[in-house]
Formats: structure tokens, C-alpha cells, sequence
């Protein structure tokens, strides 16, 4: 019986010895990785803002600002410039109602209320179905579900369907649904980032804070 309690405890020495060092390795890693996995969410952040609004000079996500939405949220913006003149704006806006869930995307308008371009920062849907957004939604070729160049001063966009102006994903009305939700409620926050509004808003970070009333959704 001595025999078998001295390697229950040999066992649980070892256990413990071996899990210290795994956590220990694990930690080593995870600091190794953290400042690459930062810089490749920075360089995608970077090239989904360039990839949806016109050129620019500035540094736009330095001039970010959070804007509250009519829902109590609030999104980031960033303004592109070129010289002391705003050019349009880039939005990080989402939808939590895909077909698996959340969407996120940025969504770019120019400064006459048109969409430039949109980018899919991130989103779970059925590859092969949903995840056709990538491109259906910017498909010159077939105009009916183009949103690239709307201008949503006429009215939001929704899917035929409902009634509204573009052609939904085949078999994926509610992803294309989402999509559209989307991209309103980031022309929700567009209409109010003007050039007098992004500058205070710049110069004055705290008082954004006291404005948006509601919590981030980056």
C-alpha cells in the first residue's frame, strides 16, 4: 500500500510539473504571436479602408471616431482626405441577423450619399451561398443586385423580395438581407459624419464619447 501511494504522488508531481511547463510555453508563444497577429489585423484593417473609399492622403484609421446609430450602438469611422478636403468615408458597420449569425463589413461612401465599395471584414455563412456576398453585391454585369454606386439619399436598400432594388443571393435571402441591414446602418452614421462634425469630433475625443450614448460594435 506504501508503494502505491508513493506513485500516486510521483504521478501527480509529474502532472503538475508538466502542466507548469506547458503554461509556461504557451505563455512564451502567445507573446511571440501577439505583436504579429496585431500588425496582420492593422494591414487588413489599412487595406479594406483603401479598398472603399476614393484616394486618399491622410491616415484615416489615426482620425477614427465612434458615431452612435438610431439603435444605441455606434460605429467606427474613418475619414478619408486628400489635403484638407474629406473625400468620402469608410464604415465599419455590421449585422447580427446572417443566416450563421454575425457579418461584419466596411462600407465606403463618397460625399454625394453613394456607396464606393464595400469590403467583407468578416462573417460565417455557407461557403458556396452566403459567402457569394463577396462579390454578388458588386457584379457590373448584372445591374439588378449592384450596390456599389447607390445612392442611398433615395431610400434604403432592400432585397426584391421585400420590394426593394436588388436581386437577393440565390437561395440566400436572409444572408442578403442581412447584408443590405448592413449597409443602411451604415449610411445611418454616413449622413451625420460631414466634414464640420469629423473635425470637432477629431479635435475634441471626449466629448464623442458624451455624444454616442451607446456601446461599440467593432
Amino acid at each position: 500500500m506504501a508503494k502505491l501511494k508513493s506513485t500516486f504522488k510521483n504521478m501527480f508531481l509529474s502532472l503538475s510539473i508538466i502542466s507548469l511547463v506547458v503554461a509556461v510555453l504557451l505563455a512564451q508563444v502567445n507573446k511571440m504571436t501577439a505583436k504579429p497577429i496585431a500588425a496582420a489585423k492593422a494591414l487588413k484593417l489599412e487595406n479594406a479602408i483603401k479598398e472603399v473609399v476614393p484616394e486618399f492622403d491622410n491616415n484615416p484609421v489615426e482620425e477614427a471616431y465612434k458615431m452612435a446609430t438610431p439603435n444605441g450602438d455606434s460605429l467606427l469611422v474613418y475619414p478619408a482626405k486628400k489635403g484638407d478636403e474629406v473625400v468620402g468615408f469608410a464604415i465599419n458597420t455590421y449585422s447580427n441577423n446572417g443566416f450563421s449569425g454575425n457579418i461584419q463589413l466596411m462600407v465606403g461612401f463618397d460625399t454625394k450619399d453613394r456607396v464606393v465599395n464595400y469590403a467583407v471584414l468578416s462573417h460565417a455563412e455557407t461557403p458556396g451561398l452566403g459567402s457569394k456576398m463577396n462579390d454578388w453585391f458588386r457584379d457590373t454585369a448584372r445591374p439588378n443586385q449592384v450596390v456599389v454606386g447607390r445612392n442611398l439619399s433615395e431610400g434604403n436598400l432592400s432585397v426584391s423580395k421585400d420590394g426593394g432594388q436588388i436581386d437577393a443571393i440565390t437561395a440566400s435571402t436572409i444572408t442578403s438581407r442581412a447584408f443590405l441591414e448592413a449597409i443602411n446602418r451604415a449610411y445611418m452614421v454616413y449622413k451625420k459624419s460631414d466634414v464640420d462634425s469629423s473635425a470637432t469630433k477629431q479635435n475634441n475625443p471626449d466629448s464623442n464619447q458624451e455624444e454616442e450614448g451607446g456601446e461599440s460594435h467593432e
